[in-house]
């Protein structure tokens, strides 16, 4: 890997948006555009700028129900919530999946950087439709591993307008010990200096409203230690850490599938906020 010049020093998206870094933090995989066939579902395309879309999912419970916006893991897509998104439903909940460019039956190609821009754009434009179709109008994040970044960015930018955020096997800092591990940044490299607010436990430090944290007791790809920090560091006076007991990075709901849902279920009907319109 070629030394990092002055631009890339002072701007880490720089160095993340390097196609050899890239190749090893998105993993896109597409799919034709179809209806779904789960009931309650449909399927979403957001103008994220002039000729690129982001495709969602959006599974329905009632149009009272809290909502959750997600941002999946990086090898996912949002049809492979279709199994996933009944397990929410069922208790009450309506969930909004959001990929990213490439992904799915999205546009694009992604980057670390515009990944972050799209998902403020994403939120918005989220908004003026749950508006439109009478859903509700302040949502819960929710952010697994790398979509952790997007729930945590948009939270810190839009905290009047969200009930809570909740962070499933999250990075704290932004996956440097992934990629020290691969070999392409090291660990101890000036590069992740701290005080630029680019690490996510600099930017979940301003996020103030309620809280969940969610990791996996033997993460193998972000360590538990990482859930901590973020708690830690959380500047919410409600939040809540909860430690999936021989859970890995992936296996999080096979492992303690009642677990997750019960206190993902507690937090949203405890937090959600009141439909002003009503």
């Amino acid at each position: 890997m070629k030394p990092f010049d002055d631009r890339e020093m002072n701007d880490p998206f720089a160095v993340l948006d390097r196609p050899e870094i890239l190749q090893f933090v998105f993993y896109p995989r597409r799919v034709p555009l179809r209806e779904p066939g789960l009931k309650g579902a449909r399927h979403l395309l957001f103008p994220v700028e002039e000729g690129v879309r982001i495709g969602c999912r959006l599974y329905e419970a009632a149009k009272e129900a809290p909502l959750i916006i997600y941002f999946h893991g990086n090898g996912e897509i949002v049809t492979d919530y279709d199994d996933i998104a009944p397990l929410y439903t069922q208790r009450g909940i309506n969930l909004l999946v959001t990929d990213y460019r490439g992904y799915g039956f999205s546009d694009g190609r992604p980057t670390l950087s515009q990944t972050l821009k799209d998902a403020h754009r994403l939120f918005d434009l989220i908004k003026e439709y749950t508006l439109k179709e009478e859903l509700s109008p302040f949502p819960f994040l929710m952010g697994r591993s790398l979509g952790s970044l997007c729930a945590i960015e948009v939270a810190k930018g839009h905290q009047e307008e969200i009930s809570g955020l909740i962070v499933e096997s999250g990075s704290a800092t932004n996956f440097r010990y992934l990629l020290s591990r691969w070999g392409l940044i090291p660990y101890h490299h000036p590069l992740w200096e701290e005080g630029r607010g680019f690490f996510n436990k600099e930017k979940i430090a301003e996020v103030t409203v309620p809280t969940l944290i969610i990791h996996a007791e033997r993460d193998s790809l972000i360590p538990l230690e990482e859930a901590k920090v973020l708690y830690e560091r959380s500047g919410a006076k409600d939040k809540r850490l909860v430690i999936i007991p021989d859970a890995d990075h992936n296996d999080l709901i096979l492992r303690g599938r009642e677990l997750y849902f019960e206190e993902i279920d507690a937090f949203i009907h405890r937090h959600k906020r009141g439909d002003p319109r009503s």
